[in-house]
């Protein structure tokens, strides 16, 4: 298993690549800001020599650290260097950039942490949800546009690409760009700008739809290392936070909460039948023809699934049943044997013959004599 998540030399290179080209940027960009740009290099290497001894601290206290850190360098800025607040926030870019790029792979989903289950249970969850429709959730976007489609085609590559991305700020940009994305299908299909209440709804759809790898682990990694004033202000922090929103709903997501009785919400779950059958079964005529066939290999591929499911179900049960049966009739035997045990007599003795030495004699009638009649 240790050797299963080792990185591999080919991987550690291009991490090696990475982390120098990113060194040699902030490098540059500190030469433009003369005495202030060496006081921020010198404070963002010691930093960094300083957590290196703090790996064995918890996820919590390092990311304190951190949050610390990027404080006093802000502060120290805008008094001592007299900066201004525009600039202060284009150096602290950088830096997160510099400092999150060489501890991506010490602080990123640890092993200390339950981040990891998380995620898989958040993925566990999203595909037992895979039956919910836009209609359920009241999106406001209609797919059959082929530029609302490709709206939605493009934020959902966008929360995926998330994952690759190893900067704090980076993986802010892809929920950014995903949720302008989202807007801009709500617009197409409405003709009229999009309302935060249309948002939120088609995020979680979204996010239902595209099941983002490692999804919690981004999360906790944001607001664990990302720069402070970029979560509390901005449209960064605004469309952040509405994604935290969307993941708790999924969470708690329950037949009220999609207008369903709880018959059907428990029939959805365990598969035993699907809505997109239903509401193929209500399209009109003009409906696209391509959309309609994707549906209908879509209900096909569930109800296998499910039927998959269904066998193995059942193969586990016989399993079961099976090593039940065999494990009681053992038990009856050994409590039979237990009950009546077996008890191994020595065999019985001969009898003697009637001429043999041990026969007592004397204890024996006399012997018949023979008599002789005269006739």
């Amino acid at each position: 298993i240790q050797e299963a998540k080792a990185p591999s030399p080919s991987i550690n290179r291009q991490t090696s690549i990475e982390t120098d080209r990113v060194t040699k940027e902030f490098i540059d960009f500190l030469k433009t800001f003369h005495k202030t740009g060496q006081e921020v290099y010198k404070q963002t290497k010691m930093f960094l020599e300083a957590m290196h001894y703090k790996r064995d601290l918890s996820i919590e206290e390092q990311s304190e650290c951190t949050q610390d850190f990027y404080q006093n360098v802000a502060e120290r800025m805008q008094t001592r260097g007299k900066v201004p607040p525009e600039k202060v926030e284009k150096i602290m870019d950088q830096i997160e950039k510099h400092i999150m790029t060489r501890l991506y792979k010490f602080v990123f989903c640890p092993e200390t942490t339950d981040d990891e289950k998380k995620d898989l249970a958040i993925q566990k969850r999203i595909r037992a949800l895979h039956w919910v429709t836009p209609q359920m959730l009241c999106v406001p976007v209609n797919e059959e546009i082929p530029e609302v489609s490709d709206m939605v085609v493009k934020a959902i590559t966008d929360i995926i690409e998330m994952d690759s991305k190893r900067v704090p700020r980076d993986k802010l940009a892809c929920i950014t760009r995903c949720s302008k994305h989202i807007f801009n299908a709500i617009k197409i299909t409405k003709n009229e700008p999009a309302s935060a209440d249309d948002f939120l709804p088609t995020l979680i759809y979204i996010v239902l739809k595209g099941n983002p790898p490692r999804l919690q682990s981004n999360i906790q990694y944001i607001t664990r290392f990302c720069n402070p004033s970029r979560l509390m202000t901005g449209e960064d922090g605004y469309y952040f936070t509405n994604l935290c929103c969307a993941v708790a709903f999924i969470e708690k997501l329950d037949a009220q909460s999609l207008n369903l009785s709880q018959e059907d919400f428990d029939r959805y779950m365990s598969g035993q039948t699907s809505p997109r059958k239903q509401e193929s079964e209500s399209w009109s005529a003009e409906a696209c023809l391509g959309v309609k066939q994707m549906y209908k290999n879509l209900d096909l591929l569930s109800q296998l699934n499910e039927r998959q499911e269904r066998i193995m179900n059942e193969a586990k049960k016989l399993e079961k049943d099976l090593i039940d049966w065999t494990d009681g009739i053992a038990k009856e035997v050994q409590d039979i044997v237990e009950k009546y045990p077996l008890e191994i007599k020595p065999p019985n003795q001969p009898l003697a013959a009637i001429d043999s030495e041990n026969v007592e004699n004397d204890k024996l009638p006399p012997p018949l004599q023979p008599q002789v009649y005269a006739g």
